[in-house]
């Protein structure tokens, strides 16, 4: 169950359903996440693995983070590493992680909340679980997703925003058969807490078995989503998908996803990311933790990082 919902839906602001002349985006594609590890080696879902950066320019990258019932001395997290060029979002729906920086940013992020880094020209960070969830362990599900920086945005000053679990937009679909969570962006007049260099729209959106939503979505946006959890299909041909699974809409004014009305008992609703941006458009290079546009670019800002110039570990941590 994530953690920010509400026992009555109705209570929410409704999202008004798209008038008839409003073009459908259309299924593209549905790929399958393929399973690995990341950091110390806890498991994540590549969710956009195989799909072209032409479709999902300005995103980069997304991993579903668990979801994982961890035993007690079994919770990882990553090491220090660097980032320059781009954002990190990480969304975590259970669980809870401890983020620092070499900026000096961070802070506990507990499920519902939004941790939004902004790399820029460049810091250190690390992740971790707390010391008392690595001793009794616990559920640990979330995303991370990475937004990709314009060339004129790439060197901005580093930035971290810590959005609470409290502070996301709540809305609904007409009927309520969905809980939508505007993290970021806008969404027929509602915004969310979340500020971004690249225009984007981000929400989680649960619907209860039967439900469909139908939402109104920039049409020079492009349209993505990610299945959490749960079965239903997508698109108004119905096309099915199920939980791994990424979604690519093709040109429209809304997009459309439905759930099953048959849910399994450990997964009682659909739980989808939907996700969209205005594109960069511009050359791009990305290697490891580095997104430029030249891959002078990226020999620099590994070269800087060398150098300690991306920052260096806290004096505090330096011994951990």
């Amino acid at each position: 169950m994530p953690a920010v919902t509400v026992e009555n839906p109705l209570t929410l602001p409704r999202v008004t359903t798209p008038p008839p002349q409003a073009r459908p985006r259309p299924v593209q594609a549905v790929a399958t996440a393929p399973a690995g590890f990341e950091g110390e080696g806890f498991p994540v879902r590549r969710a956009f693995a195989g799909i072209s950066h032409r479709r999902l320019d300005p995103f980069i990258l997304m991993d579903q983070m668990g979801e994982v019932e961890y035993a007690a001395g079994e919770p990882k997290g990553t090491p220090w590493h660097p980032h320059r060029g781009f954002e990190t979002v990480t969304y975590l729906i259970d669980g809870t992680f401890v983020h620092q920086d070499s900026e000096g940013g961070g802070g506990v992020i507990n499920g519902g909340d939004t941790q939004w880094m902004t790399a820029g020209s460049g810091l250190l960070h690390i992740e971790a679980p707390p010391e008392e969830m690595v001793l009794a362990g616990g559920l640990f599900h979330g995303i991370q997703l990475w937004v990709n920086l314009p060339a004129k945005d790439k060197m901005t000053t580093p930035r971290y925003q810590d959005i609470g679990g409290g502070n996301v937009r709540l809305l609904t679909s007409g009927d309520g058969g969905a809980v939508l969570r505007l993290i970021a962006g806008e969404l027929d007049g509602h915004r969310g807490p979340g500020v971004t260099h690249t225009p984007i729209t981000l929400v989680h959106a649960t619907l209860a078995p039967g439900a469909e939503v139908t939402l109104p979505w920039r049409p020079d946006f492009n349209a993505l989503g990610y299945v959490l959890a749960g079965r239903g299909s997508a698109g108004q041909d119905g096309r099915p998908v199920e939980m791994g699974q990424a979604i690519v809409f093709g040109s429209g004014d809304t997009v459309t996803v439905r759930a099953a009305a048959a849910q399994d008992a450990r997964t009682p609703a659909l739980d989808v990311v939907l996700l969209g941006g205005l594109p960069i458009r511009e050359p791009f290079a990305h290697y490891g933790p580095f997104v430029m546009n030249t891959h002078a670019e990226l020999a620099q800002a590994f070269d800087d990082f060398q150098a300690g110039r991306l920052g260096r570990v806290p004096a505090a941590r330096a011994e951990d």
